[in-house]
């Protein structure tokens, strides 16, 4: 863990940890087949799981203490993840599971950017990420978390045709994903930094914010790549 940080930071994001699993487990058991409450309950499970063994390695020291080599070892938080929904999105029966998730409940599920974006901000001040990982710099994530509310309540609904606004607003709700996630790859004091010498981005090498590249981020994009995949097949 980050020596001398106040552990309101710390609670602030478990509890960010904690409500991303529950807005995911709500995605997955509001899917459309009728087994999808002992499917929801596997695939909790396996989750806790990975959440587990990603917050026993950072408790460890795994990821700060491997970060010269290449790739270095911070690639284990998300690479399982990646190939994970890369299987979800190439296999028959993947693209069923994801074909059967609710676009609403998946876009309700991005409020979880804001306490991110907060505690991110509370990171740079007490120099664990660079200010350019904040909305005080380069990262604009936090409009995504603050309009996805508005998107869920006004665009969907029986009598609402507004797929196209919610198309437009995935692309650029990944494209702010994207960016922060660039930049704080750049940040981090690996081989290959290119960003943010005077302050590397160090905060996702401990325990809990590990869990940030390794559970969050994940979830977020794959929650806009199944939105962005139900709308245009439409």
């Amino acid at each position: 863990m980050i020596n001398n940080l106040p552990i309101y930071i710390s609670v602030l994001f478990g509890l960010t940890v904690l409500l991303t699993l529950i807005l995911f487990y709500a995605v997955i058991k509001n899917a459309a087949p009728d087994n999808t409450t002992s499917n929801a309950n596997i695939i909790i499970i396996i989750l806790l799981i990975w959440i587990t063994i990603q917050s026993l390695l950072g408790l460890n020291n795994f990821y700060s203490t491997g970060t010269k080599g290449f790739p270095p070892r911070f690639f284990l938080t998300v690479l399982p993840m990646l190939l994970l929904i890369l299987i979800l999105f190439t296999t028959k029966s993947g693209k069923a599971f994801i074909d059967s998730l609710p676009l609403r409940t998946i876009t309700w599920l991005n409020i979880v950017r804001i306490p991110v974006e907060l505690v991110l901000y509370w990171l740079s001040i007490h120099k664990a990420v660079p200010v350019l990982m904040t909305f005080a710099g380069r990262n604009f994530d936090i409009v995504a978390g603050i309009t996805a509310p508005i998107i869920a309540f006004f665009c969907f609904g029986p009598k609402k045709n507004h797929r196209k606004l919610i198309l437009v607003w995935n692309f650029i709700s990944l494209g702010l994903l994207m960016n922060i996630v660039v930049n704080a790859v750049l940040s981090a004091p690996f081989s290959f930094q290119r960003f943010a010498f005077y302050q590397p981005n160090i905060a996702v090498l401990y325990f809990p914010f590990d869990l940030l590249p390794a559970f969050i981020v994940p979830v977020v994009l794959f929650g806009h790549l199944v939105s962005i995949r139900q709308l245009m097949n439409e």
